[in-house]
């Protein structure tokens, strides 16, 4: 399993803690270290947006993505997912402006756009184009999807 800017590691502790092999990866080395001594995960500190894809060829069998975007890796994570592998992608929508940050547009999904992101490449088992209350008010998109085996 793959969590995609980990931050803290929230996605990994809770998928090792099931048993799934991880490897958390951040620009931030800090949290890293704390994450590596958890038995089945590794970590790799790389800057996502600005230096090379650190996985070349790498499939995984499950990628996360919470709280990131950045538009140009759509294409590298369906590359990385492996046949039968599941996407699972919760970020900020247009809308979130109103709840405070992020409020940049470049920041903020727009319609439909992880379906569209996904389109002819995964199958859609669930889709979400939500405003929520908790932890705090905020407008998000949330896809699981699968790569068909």
């Amino acid at each position: 399993m793959l969590d995609l800017a980990c931050g803290s590691g929230r996605h990994t502790r809770y998928l090792a803690s099931l048993n799934h092999p991880v490897e958390g990866v951040d620009i931030d080395a800090s949290p890293l270290a704390e994450l590596a001594r958890i038995p089945g995960v590794s970590v790799r500190s790389a800057d996502l947006e600005h230096g090379p894809w650190p996985y070349g060829e790498a499939e995984f069998a499950g990628i996360v993505v919470a709280n990131y975007l950045h538009r140009p890796s759509f294409a590298k994570l369906l590359r990385a997912l492996a046949p039968g592998g599941v996407l699972i992608y919760e970020t900020f929508a247009l809308g979130n402006e109103r709840f405070g940050r992020p409020s940049n547009p470049n920041f903020l999904l727009l319609p439909g756009e992880l379906l569209e992101a996904v389109r002819g490449e995964l199958r859609v088992i669930a889709y979400e184009d939500v405003l929520v209350s908790q932890p705090k008010p905020a407008a998000l998109q949330r896809i699981c999807a699968v790569r068909p085996a």
